[in-house]
């Protein structure tokens, strides 16, 4: 996304005069794979805050933000707070929950992977513990099937340089669809739908669930309690230490009573699904947005997706995906990289 014009820096900087951080000083802070930016703000005091940039012209929202982040802090869970808004500008103050990202902290001590992991497998558990908020969108298998559909549309036809085909797109989103009505029905929670070990940050200070914070969930819905867990356990970009997936699978099931051969199968076609709509998406990333450095993550997720596949119960979607999509190999990728727009065409 090209830099705000001065019309929307000339917003910001009201927003932030009128919540009282207009002194503060300001630097870029890495964003996500959205239009949204953010900077980190610091007063003279030594007092830090987060501004976020969602522009409604670039179709952002902050409601659901907002919705979604008073929901988990009402559960005594750790969203950053909300400091001042401007829902129609599209501006937030939110609180600045530190640089201790997981994926950074496994990088600098492997050591303390596993207790990180359980923290947030603990949070999950608590979260799910509670009721999605009202009249949230549901996560159901209709539309995770047609998600899934994704990586027809965009990576099978960026990694080919065929045209779209509608009917490889509806055959991948049907099969999808049935392995889920099947495998993973159950009492829907508030699924937060992207979280991995760059969106958790360790806050040992707080107690219990509420050490693990929480970043990118404005687009949570109501879905099935394994989803969020299959997100945390098959991270796009990073693996985790042998044997700690299974191992936290297996803590999830414990903590939630549930029977560990089905919910081994719910994940499965969860993870799956999940794996078959990131392949669309980094790839649409790259091929629309401009952002090639997603093409470099493909070969871990068709990794998980084809570890997701070999579960016995997954036969039949198994057979659609090998008839529908390629592997990734160097070739492949390098076609989908060369149909990245070049920043003049943006």
């Amino acid at each position: 996304m090209s830099a705000p014009g001065p019309d929307r820096a000339a917003l910001a900087a009201a927003f932030l005069a009128a919540a009282g951080w207009g002194g503060a000083t300001r630097r870029p802070l890495a964003g996500d794979a959205s239009p949204r930016r953010y900077e980190r703000l610091a007063r003279a005091s030594g007092a830090g805050a987060v501004l976020m940039d969602a522009d409604p012209a670039s179709g952002e929202d902050v409601r659901p933000f907002l919705a979604i982040a008073r929901h988990l802090s009402g559960l005594g869970l750790s969203p950053p707070a909300i400091l001042a808004e401007d829902r129609e500008a599209g501006f937030l103050l939110l609180e600045d929950l530190g640089d201790d990202l997981f994926a950074r902290l496994c990088v600098q001590d492997p050591a303390a992977e596993p207790a990180l992991y359980e923290a947030a497998v603990d949070t999950l558990v608590h979260l799910h513990r509670h009721p999605p908020p009202a009249g949230i969108a549901a996560y159901d298998p209709g539309t995770m099937g047609r998600l899934a559909g994704l990586a027809a549309e965009w990576y099978r036809t960026g990694a080919t340089g065929a045209a779209a085909e509608s009917a490889a797109a509806a055959a991948l989103a049907a099969a999808t669809e049935r392995a889920l009505a099947t495998l993973a029905p159950g009492r829907p929670v508030l699924a937060l739908r992207d979280v991995h070990a760059e969106n958790l940050i360790w806050l040992p200070a707080r107690r219990g669930p509420a050490r693990v914070g929480l970043l990118d969930f404005q687009d949570a819905r109501a879905g099935h309690p394994g989803y969020d867990l299959v997100s945390l356990l098959e991270d796009a970009r990073r693996d985790l230490a042998p044997g700690l997936a299974p191992a936290m699978r297996a803590r999830y099931a414990a903590a939630a009573g549930l029977t560990d051969k089905s919910f081994a199968a719910a994940c499965a076609a969860l993870a799956a699904q999940r794996n078959l709509r990131i392949l669309g998406v980094f790839a649409r990333l790259a091929m629309l947005h401009g952002k090639p450095q997603y093409v470099t993550l493909i070969p871990r997720v068709w990794g998980h997706l084809a570890a997701d596949l070999a579960h016995p119960a997954l036969a039949e979607l198994r057979a659609v995906v090998a008839a529908t999509l390629p592997e990734p190999d160097p070739g492949r990728l390098s076609r989908i990289v060369a149909r990245c727009p070049s920043p003049t065409r943006r």
